[in-house]
């Protein structure tokens, strides 16, 4: 695959002006293609046509498509040969996961056994491990599940209860309860977290067969009535000494490194799944006629479906961007010699605060492409017979689960803050660079361009500053105390989802118009549009977050840095919005495919 941004670190985008070149849709290689092409046809012609015998609890039937899906190559895609994959790349499993992605209820069964599953025993597995299961799990043989929730502990994953006791013989007794495990009621496999002697963290692989494990009721849920979710029974279950997975103690680094992983995916089926529900909108607006015209005629409709459009494209730039850079760097540290699983750990690790935006901006995205096509449906939209109705209720969870986007948010500041103490990443030189340009004397104002791409990146440039500065000042305001005002924190991680996905999508259409020229305009209409609207989010968001941290005079330096910083000048986005919809309703589907 091309390989992307030289030796770019996590969240290096955010203080340093790195490389243009990166990975985007329109630069994946033919294999990839084929790749994509073949989980399509497979979701078009066997899991598509399954999803009402799902949404009855035919189990029999998950079963049987996740067979299919490891005889097709599917499940294994970015798993290593020596354990039963087909040895490709993450870019490989983005893009099968993004064509699963609009079977919703099929699609977290699946990414429970693609990532949830695979990722812990292979990165942190033992080789006897990996043999026993990886194999058999990427054949479709063995369903896994993956087992950190519980109902006390909530988003506090390192609070559960759950308790492994060691035997004189070595083997383990586990007992507790865990709770929404995504395909609960037929898994062979579980990966269960629990505390040795109550205390130190630890993962187990635990068999379905194991005496003392068995599973509860199917949870009656809002959505995803076609994956099963059940509460996961440990009554003294009995665990071989060989099934602690990882060292006691050391079950955070493999929780938190399989949810950077499960965050990264999600984005991706995110995608997928807003591309069906764009291509059902389109498709219903043009032949549906009010005042004797198609709905595609009228402007707040060409609206909606550039708005839908833009969004998608924003975090499909944002995704690819990610999933080129992880795979360099396992790339580069692999042929020096490394273990791709170990890798895989420390790159999924690098990239947390990446995967972490992917994952909010990814399940806001689609909550909002599907409520649009809702609307767009009109009362059909709120009909069980019409595709939107299914699509709203499964999509929701979205926010939830892989860490809810509250705690996401959350996250984001401080492992920015962490790694900037450690010296992993140049915050701190990065934000002197910033206030070096607020006391120097004010240059002119850039020319108008007539290439709107290096427009879009001045502006995205300008709103990643923005959110430099409000990192800087938040860490400066609140120091050991930060971590309690959530509100700031949110409103940071919000403007650097807005610099991130503005930076990202400028990027990509100065790659895809050298790519694909004939789509050259509407990818500058793009990343025009996105960069200029983060901007004014940025802009208002960094107001909001200086009035809670500021008074008086102090209050006024800051509004009066943030003007020089951040221009945001007037562009006619509402033009560039028709002609991305215009575009849609002529195709009737994503246009940026």
């Amino acid at each position: 695959m091309r390989l992307t941004e030289s030796r770019v670190t996590g969240a290096e985008w955010l203080v340093a002006d790195v490389s243009t070149d990166i990975l985007t849709p329109e630069t994946l290689s033919e294999e990839h293609r084929l790749v994509a092409q073949t989980a399509a046809e497979f979701v078009a012609q066997e899991v598509t046509p399954a999803l009402d015998a799902l949404e009855q609890k035919d189990w029999a039937m998950s079963r049987k498509l996740i067979e299919r899906a490891g005889a097709l190559g599917l499940i294994g895609t970015d798993l290593p040969e020596s354990v039963g994959g087909v040895g490709l790349d993450k870019a490989a499993a983005i893009v099968v996961g993004e064509a699963i992605g609009p079977a919703a209820s099929f699609a977290t069964t699946f990414g429970a056994q693609t990532g949830l599953v695979t990722i812990p025993l292979l990165c942190f597995g033992s080789d006897a491990q990996q043999q026993k299961y990886l194999p058999r799990i990427a054949s479709g043989e063995l369903i896994g599940a993956y087992c950190l929730s519980e109902s006390g502990s909530g988003s506090d994953a390192l609070g559960a209860r759950a308790k492994a006791v060691k035997q004189p013989d070595g083997s383990w007794r586990l007992s507790g309860e865990k709770m929404w495990i995504t395909n609960g009621g037929f898994a062979d496999l579980f990966i269960v977290f629990a505390k040795v002697d109550g205390e130190q963290f630890s993962a187990f692989i635990v068999e379905r067969t194991f005496p003392g494990v068995s599973h509860g009721k199917e949870e009656h849920k809002l959505g995803l009535h076609g994956s099963s979710t059940t509460p996961l029974l440990l009554n003294d279950a009995q665990v071989p000494a060989e099934n602690l997975l990882g060292e006691i103690g050391k079950g955070a680094k493999i929780a938190f490194n399989v949810l950077n992983y499960g965050r990264f995916k999600l984005a991706a089926m995110c995608c997928g799944g807003a591309k069906a529900a764009l291509a059902e909108a389109a498709g219903y607006a043009a032949t549906r006629r009010q005042f004797g015209q198609p709905l595609t005629a009228f402007g707040a409709i060409q609206q909606k479906l550039g708005e839908m459009t833009l969004r998608l494209y924003g975090v499909e730039s944002m995704l690819y961007r990610t999933t080129g850079l992880i795979d360099q760097a396992i790339a580069e540290s692999t042929a020096a010699g490394s273990h791709s699983g170990a890798e895989t750990a420390r790159a999924l690790e690098e990239f947390a605060v990446e995967a972490s935006l992917l994952k909010v901006a990814g399940s806001e995205m689609i909550d909002f492409v599907i409520d649009e096509e809702v609307q767009i449906f009109g009362g059909n939209g709120f009909v069980r017979e019409y595709p939107a109705e299914r699509r709203f209720r499964d999509a929701r969870v979205n926010r939830i689960f892989e860490g809810t986007n509250e705690i996401n948010r959350l996250l984001v500041p401080g492992v920015l803050i962490k790694r900037a103490m450690k010296g992993t990443l140049a915050l701190k030189d990065a934000a002197h660079r910033v206030q070096a340009e607020l006391v120097a004397p004010l240059s002119p104002a850039p020319s108008p361009s007539s290439d709107p791409i290096a427009a879009a990146r001045r502006m995205a440039l300008a709103a990643r500053k923005t959110a430099l500065l409000m990192l800087g000042l938040a860490s400066q305001t609140y120091g050991d105390k930060l971590g309690d005002q959530q509100e700031v924190l949110m409103l940071v991680t919000d403007m650097l989802i807005d610099a991130y996905t503005a930076d990202s999508a400028a990027r990509r259409a100065g790659v895809a118009s050298r790519a694909r020229p004939a789509t050259a305009p509407l990818h500058a209409d793009a990343a025009t549009v996105i960069a200029h609207d983060a901007a004014a989010r940025v802009e208002a968001n960094a107001r909001v977050a200086i009035a809670a941290m500021q008074e008086g005079d102090a209050m006024k330096t800051s509004l009066a840095a943030l003007k020089k910083i951040l221009k945001v000048e007037p562009v006619n986005t509402v033009a560039a919005r028709r002609r991305i919809g215009q575009a849609v309703a002529e195709r009737k589907a994503y246009v940026f495919a």
